[in-house]
């Protein structure tokens, strides 16, 4: 191993020789901005690289349910329209509900089963209203208030992330 090309602050590479490949490494950061994501790792014979970068997340929409026809490879990510904030969401009086956790969203526990909750349905505090799916484990996301659903905010088997509004419940009073 030759260390005179490797600086001090440089870690060794077991499974490259003691080198790491900065080129690779360039590489795996464009095909994360390319395929928008946000965190690669990778452990090969003791050695680990983790690269995560900031993804900014997809404005939440109403889930109808249906299959949205914006969602085609017409739609744009760029919007010249300012945004605008649903009256819902400027209601002081309804709780969100938010991801704990950066996963998929899910609405019911599997593609043929109804889903936990929909629009105007009252919910009790400890209630599942959806499932987080996030390394291949199935995170039920439960209610921490009695309400009413008023907005599904996200689409059902999209990616949400740490903190994204999933549900607007309007309490009991």
């Amino acid at each position: 191993m030759n260390d005179k090309n490797r600086r001090p602050d440089e870690p060794e590479d077991p499974a490259s020789g003691g080198k790491i490949d900065f080129e690779e490494i360039r590489r795996v950061i464009a095909l994360l901005e390319e395929k928008n994501l946000s965190v690669f790792e990778l452990e090969v014979e003791g050695f680990k690289i983790k690269i995560t970068r900031s993804v900014p997340a997809a404005p939440p929409s109403a889930y109808s349910g249906l299959p949205s026809a914006a969602a085609g490879p017409s739609a744009s990510r760029e919007s010249s329209a300012p945004a605008q904030t649903p009256a819902k969401e400027m209601d002081e009086t309804l709780q969100m509900v938010t991801s704990p956790m950066v996963g998929t969203f899910y609405r019911a526990p599997d593609p043929t089963a109804p889903p936990f909750v929909d629009i105007g349905d009252t919910v009790k505090k400890g209630q599942t209203l959806c499932i987080v799916e996030a390394m291949k484990l199935m995170n039920e996301i439960e209610s921490d208030l009695d309400g009413t659903v008023v907005d599904i905010l996200v689409e059902n088997a999209k990616p949400v992330e740490f903190g994204q509004k999933l549900f607007a419940i309007k309490p009991l009073s």
